[in-house]
């Protein structure tokens, strides 16, 4: 008896700590690339921050049109995000990949034509077909990386693979403020006097083929990581559940999942908080600080800097503290320190918006594992549907753009990334007594 007592004690210790593990074994190649993916896209994203204002000036728009590069980008996730979860749900994971990365490297080798017609239109087709591409991407990866494991440690193991989409928007930011903005600032006198020596629209053309080299670089280098993708070997249990989410899954049962359709909200006011947030810091930055555009481009890179900081903290944080704990705290905090933006629009105002990102650092990943607990062979659809979500960066940051234009304040539009951050707040408290029940019943997966 005290034998059995003793072997099913071991058994028990021998489980739990197989549960708390990251990657299982013959996980760390697939991991590793698929992380990489995670950087890559985080490149084009920042870049649109840069693309705002260069297009202001190069296409001579206004606030409210040149956010529209924010909406037709999140409109191709929006609208291909389901068709990316459809595709792998019965193809796979490994041709979601590779549809992403063709898409993906398309869309930026359209900038060439794009910047030779000098058509915004033109611009906001190329940004549609990348992210369209990012939309399989992200579809694929997230989920991809959430099961690559014991579901207790998806949060955890989310959480460190987003740590590096941050140093993708920090290459992005530094890439753009090296090689797209040329430094020349035009007075609105300097303006007047090339217009009328007829020399205007030559150098607003410059300035717009200026967009086309680093596009072209990554769209390369999207080709190239399709090729490693097309050679990678996935774990059998993940070719496994490939093939239980093509024969077993009904994304009808998802509307009886109250946590996973929060889930979807919670992700809509993330990404449009995260977006308004940093499309119009270097706007902030210039009307209240006097910065340059690099200048204020460089501190853009700083704060996403402090959000891949926060990525890696916070995965160590949960080692000891409930995510969804650690992801009320953040969005109160981020509430609070954007109220200084707003009543403070000077250095001490920037330095709350540029803090912001640490503590917005650990909301995508979180959210996202957060809504995919539960759902077995509906975990690819169910991800797709939350990528959807990421519209809320279509349809916040024009209106923030439209606020700032109607009330001439950008400092007061930012009061709607303030109210994103409390919604994420709200969720948070919701998501703590389902985890709290979801304790009770929790059984080790792989």
């Amino acid at each position: 008896m005290a034998e059995s007592l003793v072997s099913s004690d071991v058994e028990a210790k021998v489980k739990l700590r197989n549960s708390e593990v990251l990657l299982p074994a013959g996980t760390r190649r697939p991991f590793a690339i698929v992380t990489g993916l995670f950087f890559l896209w985080g490149i084009p994203n920042s870049l649109n921050d840069v693309l705002i204002r260069q297009f202001m000036k190069s296409l001579d728009l206004n606030r409210f049109q040149a956010g529209l590069v924010q909406s037709a980008f999140f409109l191709g996730y929006f609208f291909l995000a389901l068709p990316a979860g459809l595709l792998m749900k019965h193809y796979g994971y490994k041709l979601g990949f590779i549809v992403g990365l063709l898409l993906f490297s398309s869309g930026c080798f359209l900038f060439l034509p794009a910047a030779n017609s000098g058509r915004y239109g033109a611009f906001l087709v190329a940004l549609f077909v990348i992210a369209s591409g990012l939309a399989f991407l992200e579809s694929a990866s997230n989920p991809f990386v959430a099961q690559l494991g014991p579901t207790v440690t998806s949060e955890r193991r989310l959480n460190f693979a987003q740590a590096f989409n941050p140093l993708g928007y920090i290459s992005g930011i530094l890439l753009g403020t090296r090689f797209i903005f040329s430094g020349v600032e035009l007075s609105p006198s300097q303006i007047a006097a090339m217009q009328a020596s007829g020399t205007y629209l030559a150098y607003r053309h410059a300035e717009t083929m200026r967009v086309v080299a680093p596009y072209l670089i990554i769209g390369v280098l999207a080709l190239v990581w399709a090729g490693m993708i097309a050679s990678l070997r996935l774990p059998s249990f993940m070719q496994t559940r490939d093939h239980d989410a093509e024969v077993a899954g009904n994304w009808r049962e998802l509307l009886h999942k109250p946590h996973f359709l929060l889930a979807i909200v919670a992700q809509f006011l993330y990404c449009g908080a995260s977006v308004c947030t940093w499309s119009y810091f270097i706007q902030y930055a210039k009307e209240y600080t006097g910065t340059s555009e690099r200048v204020a481009g460089v501190l853009l890179a700083c704060t996403i800097g402090l959000f891949g900081l926060g990525r890696f903290t916070s995965t160590i944080l949960m080692r000891r503290f409930a995510p969804v704990l650690i992801m009320a705290v953040y969005g109160i905090v981020n509430a609070s320190l954007l109220v200084v933006a707003i009543l403070s629009p000077n250095r001490l105002g920037l330095g709350a918006i540029t803090a912001t990102s640490f503590f917005l650092s650990l909301m995508f990943p979180t959210i996202f594992a957060l809504g995919l607990k539960d759902l077995g062979p509906n975990t690819k659809i169910a991800g797709s549907f939350i990528v959807m979500a990421i519209v809320g960066g279509a349809v916040m940051t024009p209106l923030m753009g439209l606020l700032a234009q109607s009330l001439h304040n950008t400092a007061l539009a930012y009061v709607v990334p303030l109210f994103g951050n409390l919604g994420i707040a709200a969720y948070a408290r919701y998501m703590f007594g389902y985890s709290s029940k979801r304790m009770m019943v929790s059984t080790f997966e792989i």
